[in-house]
């Protein structure tokens, strides 16, 4: 690693630009919004869209371990976080749901 990398100035320095970055992109939404018209249609698929890019990166990080297949427990456990948020279960109730049926699965020897 070079010395650059340790310097703290540069650090805060690169901190600082980030979150100005940050601000400005979030400030951006609310005094654009009147200016700027998204036809309805490309609202649509920006909506379903992102509904895609969720559900993949759920499907992903729930069928995968590594290089291979994730186990049953796994899958079977993000399957009744799915259910119960369908359902429209507590947050609180979905992730411990979902984490003890995985605990218990892979305690059962299905991991």
């Amino acid at each position: 690693m070079s010395a650059a990398a340790h310097d703290p100035a540069i650090l805060i320095a690169s901190i600082l630009a980030l979150a100005a970055g940050t601000y400005a992109f979030r400030l951006a939404g609310p005094l654009l919004r009147t200016r700027i018209h998204v036809p309805t249609a490309v609202q649509r698929v920006l909506e379903t869209a992102a509904i895609v890019l969720l559900t993949s990166l759920v499907a992903t990080t729930a069928l995968t371990a590594g290089h291979g297949l994730a186990g049953p427990a796994r899958p079977l456990g993000v399957a009744v976080a799915g259910v119960l948020a369908w359902r429209k279960a507590p947050f609180l109730a979905v992730v411990l749901s979902a984490a003890a049926v995985t605990a218990l699965l892979r305690l059962a020897g299905l991991s």
